[in-house]
């Protein structure tokens, strides 16, 4: 069994060695952007297929284009996972908030108690119906899809909101039930 701080979760699940090529490229772009391979990837390294599909689903969700900001992903993302109580995805994607909004306080906000948060109507609606959607799903009405489109959203921004909830939703589950470490890196950046 290998070392319990040597795996960035819980389960003894070690990465594949040595990794496929592309796999090492994606982590080593990891290394020149962020200064680290974020845990969750390497907690899904022990099957490269899931690797692939974690990273293909989060860098669609949260980096290709959309109508919602990069930071308004990032809120939503630490708004789900503060709910959830998912230790790594606060940790990780409250110091993402810090970095792209260039406020400490709006990431320490998100994850402490987003209604504390200096926020426009936009965000305070996209979070509110975040946090419904994480808490009581089967409850939206369409009532909650308009106040999304009052202050702006379209169509296609809502199915956005929706499905970073849902990712996250999943991902903090994934997280919270193997363990996972946040990447010590997260807890100093942007403050």
């Amino acid at each position: 069994m290998t070392s319990n701080n040597d795996l960035p979760t819980a389960l003894d699940l070690p990465m594949v060695v040595p990794l496929p090529e592309d796999t090492q490229k994606y982590f080593d772009v990891c290394v020149d952007k962020l200064g680290m391979v974020p845990n969750v990837l390497k907690a899904y390294a022990f099957d490269i297929d899931k690797l692939n599909a974690f990273a293909a689903m989060y860098n669609n969700l949260m980096l290709a284009d959309s109508g919602l900001s990069k930071l308004e992903r990032e809120m939503i993302a630490v708004v789900v996972s503060s709910i959830n109580r998912c230790w790594y995805c606060q940790v990780a994607h409250g110091a993402a908030v810090r970095a792209l909004s260039g406020k400490p306080e709006l990431g320490e906000a998100m994850v402490m108690n987003w209604r504390m948060a200096d926020l426009d109507a936009r965000q305070h609606a996209m979070l509110l119906f975040s946090e419904k959607v994480t808490k009581s799903s089967a409850e939206i009405e369409e009532r909650d899809r308009q106040a999304l489109r009052v202050v702006g959203f379209t169509e296609r921004d809502i199915w956005d909101i929706v499905s970073v909830v849902g990712f996250f939703n999943m991902s903090n589950r994934m997280a919270s039930a193997t363990g996972m470490r946040p990447n010590p890196e997260y807890h100093g950046q942007a403050r």
